[in-house]
């Protein structure tokens, strides 16, 4: 475990699956939550399981392809607790198809969320954290951020945006003590992205996550834990010297 003992971490798309995890356990390693999700309901689950640990958690209700609801949820945090130590940007959606397939609604969709939710909450927490002297921004990519993938063009480029955007802000902001790094996460199962892409494998004719456990080196496919692990690490001060960062959590199915 990490300690990040008096720290405040936002967390975006927290409501389910990987955002759940990275929520949980930094409540787990000491941090106090601000959950920001369109999906409150859910949000409420996640919100009681940090409260078990003895962490205080808030939610946002808001969607990261709003940037003034992003900046509210931002101006939230410091109100609450007047500090902003960790921002994860995890909100993210997938479409699986060819790119002939792709609509071109479908394509601009995974971008709104994917790109422009990460962009909006980076742009929104760097001031914070440049007046406070410091902080750690961790942005959800995937391995499919690092190499092309048939049926999911829109996702990969999606994801290798994410990781260009990571590493041209990190240098930007690395000489105030503002750390940003990316992980890329493999074939992790247990969450709703997941099960959608499983869906549409089936109807594409594609092998779902279970069927490819195969190729994976570690002999399994992910949890949600796993990511979640390792944000943790990045966002403490273990970390410090890591910065522009886009580290594979793929059990070695990629490695580069």
């Amino acid at each position: 475990m990490h300690n990040l003992e008096g720290k405040v971490a936002l967390v975006t798309g927290s409501a389910v699956g990987i955002g759940r995890a990275i929520a949980v356990r930094l409540a787990q390693d000491g941090a106090d939550l601000v959950l920001f999700d369109i999906n409150e309901e859910q949000a409420r689950h996640t919100a009681d399981m940090v409260r078990a640990t003895g962490r205080v958690c808030e939610i946002v209700r808001g969607d990261v392809t709003d940037y003034v609801q992003v900046q509210q949820a931002v101006d939230r945090v410091i109100q609450s607790f007047g500090s902003l130590d960790v921002a994860v940007h995890n909100a993210g959606i997938t479409r699986v198809g060819t790119v002939v397939e792709t609509s071109v609604e479908d394509f601009h969709a995974v971008f709104r969320v994917n790109v422009d939710g990460v962009f909006y909450g980076c742009k929104a927490v760097v001031p914070y954290m440049l007046e406070q002297g410091g902080g750690k921004i961790i942005n959800t990519s995937s391995w499919l951020g690092k190499v092309g993938k048939s049926n999911y063009g829109a996702y990969c480029a999606s994801k290798a945006a994410i990781i260009g955007l990571t590493q041209s802000l990190a240098m930007e902001v690395a000489r105030h003590k503002v750390n940003v790094n990316a992980v890329c996460p493999g074939v992790i199962v247990d969450t709703a992205m997941r099960d959608e892409a499983d869906a549409a494998s089936i109807r594409h004719g594609l092998p779902t996550a279970k069927q490819r456990e195969g190729d994976i080196p570690a002999g399994r496919v992910g949890l949600p834990d796993d990511v979640a692990r390792v944000v943790s690490f990045l966002a403490s001060d273990q970390a410090d010297y890591m910065t522009g960062q886009a580290l594979n959590v793929t059990g070695g199915l990629w490695m580069s």
